[in-house]
């Protein structure tokens, strides 16, 4: 049985999620206390961090390392672009929403608003919260560009880098935390994408103490 240990609203872990569901592969999902460093987690993945997963006999961690073999091992349908200037764009890509997004976005929005309650870490930040949301501004716009010469965010099919980018997105959404009214261009990608069949589990998530917005799971927003 494939098993993903994971967090519900971790973009990294619903990348692995959309991954796995897009290839149509099932997995038994396991909430992960991460933050409470369980040695039998410890073992799993000495990093201490979510998501990993069981698959192949192997036990994986790291995100985008996860997916890029899910996609080589089952590669219908494709989510790598075969050709090296397309694959270096998605990768591109998954590195800004992973890293840059990451850091200047969600670690400012969700880790405040929900890891810290979550975890018992305090209160959030409110320095932090309003960082966050002055830069998911430049992002969105960032992203309507992308999508103004674009089909997808790296081309002309969908790539690695929208599961990557909707992964985010979709977290922050779940807090009502995107400003959809933005970009008529985003809005209509994110649609788009949250209307996939491998989109279902993470659109029917429901976290203890926090009730999404009703469009969350609206697949007309």
């Amino acid at each position: 049985m494939t098993r993903l240990f994971h967090v519900p609203l971790s973009p990294f872990c619903r990348k692995v999620r959309l991954c796995l569901a897009e290839k149509k592969i099932e997995v038994e999902l396991v909430e992960e206390h991460y933050w409470e460093q369980d040695p039998d987690f410890l073992r799993r993945n000495p990093a201490g961090k979510v998501p990993v997963l069981k698959f192949d006999g192997l036990m994986m961690a790291e995100s985008t390392a996860i997916c890029e073999y899910i996609d080589e091992t089952r590669p219908d349908p494709p989510l790598i672009p075969r050709e090296p200037k397309a694959r270096y764009e998605m990768r591109r890509l998954v590195g800004w929403f992973d890293d840059k997004f990451h850091n200047e976005v969600t670690s400012k929005l969700l880790y405040e608003r929900v890891n810290k309650k979550v975890t018992g870490e305090g209160y959030p930040d409110s320095r932090n919260v309003k960082a966050g949301a002055r830069a998911i501004k430049y992002h969105l716009d960032y992203m309507a560009w992308l999508l103004d010469h674009r089909r997808w965010l790296a081309g002309d099919t969908m790539t690695l880098a929208d599961f990557a980018a909707a992964a985010h997105l979709s977290s922050l959404d779940y807090i009502s935390d995107v400003d959809w009214d933005r970009s008529a261009t985003v809005k209509d990608w994110y649609a788009k994408i949250k209307s996939r069949p491998a989109f279902r589990s993470i659109l029917a998530d429901q976290i203890p103490g926090f009730r999404p917005p009703p469009h969350y799971a609206d697949l007309d927003f």
